[in-house]
């Protein structure tokens, strides 16, 4: 399945990321509040029953999205570390 960005419970998941981590990157010592992609913790293609589960999905920068990149696999304990002190 191909990911539509414009579906409306798509933007949904999104909206509560982003207001479950107050509109910010989540990255530990980042302040960026603009930029922002939810970033999906388990890969969208690998899990389609948790795409749009909030606990799926932390806010990142731009940036820092782009530094995990091929390597998303490594920050899924991280991530979940985070989230879980929400």
């Amino acid at each position: 399945m191909t990911r539509n960005y414009n579906d409306p419970e798509y933007k949904q998941w999104r909206k509560k990321i982003y207001a479950r981590d107050k509109y910010r990157c989540q990255w530990p010592g980042c302040i960026q509040k603009k930029k922002l992609q939810a970033h999906h913790i388990l890969r969208w293609a690998d899990f389609p029953g948790l795409r749009y589960h909030i606990n799926n999905g932390i806010t990142l920068c731009k940036d820092h999205h782009r530094f995990i990149t091929n390597n998303e696999n490594a920050y899924i304990n991280f991530f979940n570390r985070i989230i879980s002190q929400k």
